[in-house]
C-alpha cells in the first residue's frame, strides 16, 4: 500500500477534500473488479504525483450517505478536487490511466505536471504467457497456463469479460441448467484465473505492440516480454457507413440491446439485419420496445431456425425485407427516422422509429496488428489446429480466429487448446539436451 494514500471516511470529507488545495478521491467498494484493476494504477500514479495532489480513498458502502449526496453512485469513482471545487471529469467503471493522469494534470501549472512525468521511472515485467484480451478465449487460456504454474498476464483495453459481459442472459454454456448473466460468467471465468495466478492489467492502453520481439508496452509505462502470446482480442460490431450512422451513436443509434434496449420502453425500434445476433436481440428488445421492425437486405432471415419461429411468431414484430438502410435521422436528441431503399424498385421511403439498433455482423479487432499474420478472405487469423499463427510463438484464439463457428463455447476451447500447446511447447524447452558420446 502506497504511503502517498490516506483512507478517510465520510466525517473527514471536508478537512481532507473541500480544505485541501488539489485532492483526488477513490470511491471504491470491496469485491469489485474495476476497482481492483484501479487500484495498481491509483497507487503508482500516488507515487508520482503525490507531493503536488492528495490521494485519498474512501469506502462508498460505509460512507454511503457520502456518497449518495455527491451522485457517486458506482465503485470505483474517481472526484477531482481544486480548492473544493470539482475539476475535470469525473471518472467511473473501467478508468484508464491515461484518463486520471489528464485529470490530475488539470489541477497543476504545465511545467510541473511535465517535470513529474518526466520523473516517471518505466517498468520492464518478464512472463511466460501474455494473453492479449481478456473474453472467454483469453480467460479459459490464462486458467490453463495458470495452473500449469506458467506465469502469466492477461491484458485487456477494458475490463475482463469481452462482448459476453454485456449479453443479457447466456442459456447454452455447459454446467447452468438456468440462464446466467454474461456479466456473471465472465466475472466467475476472471475470478478462476486469478485464482489460479493469472496476473491481470485491465483497463489499459497498449501504446507500443511488437509481435515479431514478443513484447507490448502498457500505458507508456510498463514493458512486458513473453516466451509465447496469444492475441484474444475479440471482435467489434461491423458499421453499415451509411450517413447519420456514427454522427448519432449513442443518440438513437446502439449496437448492444442488453445495453440499452431498456431505454425504449413502451417505444418502436427498427433493427438493421437478419442473421442470429439481429433476431435474438430484437427478441429481447421486445421485452421493453412496444414495436420492432426489422430491415434487413434479403428476402429470408439468416438466422438458426428457432430463432426466426419465435420471431415470426412475435406479434411485436413486423419484417421489411429486400430494404436497406441509406441514411439515419435525427429531428430533435434523438434517431427518429431510417431512410430505406426499396432493392427491388430503388424507391425511397421514410420508416418512423424511436432509435435504431444495428446488428449487421462482425470484423476482427486486429487493425494494429494483421500485418504481421496470414489472414483469411473475411479478415480473421489463420491458425492451425493448435492456434498456431503465421508467426512462431504467437497463437491466435476465440473470434479473431478463422473459423466456422463462433460461440462462448468455441471460444473456450481455442484458449485451452492454445494454452495445452504451450505448456507442452515450453516444457520442451526445458528439458536439457542430452549428447550420446560413442565410442
Amino acid at each position: 500500500m502506497s504511503e502517498t494514500i490516506k483512507y478517510i471516511t465520510a466525517n473527514d470529507f471536508e478537512n481532507e477534500a473541500l480544505k485541501s488545495e488539489n485532492v483526488v478521491v477513490d470511491f471504491y467498494s470491496t469485491e469489485c473488479p474495476p476497482c481492483e484493476a484501479l487500484a495498481s494504477k491509483f497507487e503508482s500514479l500516488a507515487e508520482v504525483y503525490g507531493k503536488d495532489i492528495k490521494f485519498v480513498k474512501i469506502h462508498r458502502q460505509e460512507n454511503r450517505e457520502l456518497a449518495l449526496s455527491l451522485s457517486v453512485s458506482s465503485s470505483p469513482t474517481l472526484l477531482f478536487y481544486q480548492n473544493g471545487e470539482l475539476k475535470g471529469a469525473r471518472l467511473s467503471g473501467g478508468i484508464k490511466r491515461s484518463e486520471i493522469v489528464q485529470n490530475l494534470e488539470s489541477l497543476i501549472p504545465e511545467r510541473k505536471a511535465s517535470e513529474l512525468k518526466s520523473g516517471i521511472k518505466p517498468k520492464v515485467t518478464e512472463c511466460d504467457v501474455l494473453i492479449i484480451g481478456g473474453g472467454p478465449a483469453g480467460l479459459s487460456a490464462a486458467i490453463y497456463t495458470s495452473q500449469a504454474k506458467l506465469t502469466t498476464i492477461v491484458v485487456d483495453k477494458e475490463l475482463p469479460g469481452g462482448q459476453v459481459k454485456t449479453t443479457h442472459l447466456v442459456s447454452n454454456y455447459p454446467g447452468f441448467s438456468e440462464p446466467i448473466s454474461g456479466y456473471m460468467l465472465m466475472h466467475h471465468m476472471s475470478e478462476q484465473a486469478k485464482a489460479a495466478g493469472a496476473d491481470f492489467r485491465s483497463a489499459v492502453d497498449i501504446t507500443t505492440i511488437d509481435l515479431a520481439n514478443k513484447f507490448i508496452v502498457v500505458d507508456e509505462y510498463e514493458t512486458i516480454k513473453a516466451k509465447k502470446i496469444i492475441i484474444a482480442t475479440g471482435s467489434s460490431p461491423r458499421q453499415l457507413g451509411v450517413k447519420g450512422e456514427l454522427e448519432y451513436k449513442g443518440q438513437g443509434i446502439s449496437y448492444c440491446a442488453t445495453c440499452d434496449a431498456k431505454f425504449y420502453e413502451g417505444k418502436h425500434v427498427a433493427v438493421i439485419g437478419g442473421g442470429n445476433s439481429a433476431i435474438e436481440e430484437s427478441l429481447f428488445i421486445t421485452k421493453f420496445a412496444s414495436k420492432v421492425t426489422i430491415i434487413h437486405q434479403f428476402d429470408k432471415l439468416q438466422a438458426n431456425k428457432l430463432a426466426q419461429e419465435k420471431a415470426f411468431a412475435n406479434p411485436k414484430i413486423e419484417f421489411v425485407f429486400e430494404h436497406e438502410p441509406r441514411e439515419f435521422i435525427k429531428n430533435g436528441s434523438t434517431v427518429n427516422e431510417v431512410l430505406v431503399e426499396d432493392l427491388k424498385t430503388k424507391e425511397l421511403k421514410k420508416i418512423s422509429c424511436d432509435g435504431v439498433f444495428i446488428f449487421a455482423g462482425m470484423i476482427p479487432n486486429i487493425s494494429e496488428i494483421k500485418q504481421y499474420f496470414e489472414l483469411d478472405q473475411w479478415g480473421y487469423i489463420k491458425t492451425d489446429a493448435e492456434m498456431n499463427t503465421s508467426l512462431k510463438d504467437i497463437y491466435a484464439v476465440g473470434d479473431v480466429a478463422s473459423k466456422l463457428f463462433r460461440q462462448i463455447t468455441t471460444a473456450t476451447s481455442d484458449g485451452t487448446i492454445a494454452a495445452i500447446s504451450i505448456s507442452k511447447e515450453l516444457e520442451k524447452e526445458k528439458e536439457p539436451i542430452i549428447e550420446l558420446a560413442y565410442s
